[in-house]
């Protein structure tokens, strides 16, 4: 084989690459806070429990999905382009890292951050003489 089909081969092979890789997009969240936690619930449509990563460090919270191809998910229907989800939130102070817990229901992801029991409110009893 000559060196130019050898670079041709080389050029093809690196083209057919970058079509495979995916675009990476931002999910659509939304954050709910009440005396006890903070609820993320992000939207991860074609995300399977297998191709989900939750992770905490540093106090960041990072999501990470891979979206399952089109025809697993819909076989001979066009159901979008193909990339997947990844987004980063700084966890504030006060969250207990160790309850931390996530679950995965239809494509949505819900992840629940539970306030450690200095930051939630409390009642303070009032004495009287």
């Amino acid at each position: 084989m000559s060196t130019e089909n050898t670079l041709a081969n080389d050029r093809a092979r690196n083209q057919a690459e970058s079509f495979q890789q995916r675009a990476t997009v931002a999910p659509r969240v939304d954050i709910h806070e009440n005396a006890d936690e903070l609820l993320v619930v992000a939207d991860l449509p074609g995300v399977l429990q297998d191709g989900l990563s939750v992770n905490l460090e540093k106090g960041e919270l990072t999501i990470e999905g891979k979206r399952v191809d089109a025809a697993r998910l819909v076989p001979g229907k066009d159901v979008g382009g193909l990339w997947d989800y990844r987004r980063t939130f700084v966890v504030p102070r006060g969250i207990d890292a160790e309850k931390i817990a996530a679950e995965l229901k239809d494509g949505v992801l819900f992840i629940h951050l539970p306030k450690s029991a200095a930051v939630k409110p409390r009642q303070i009893p009032v004495k009287s003489n």
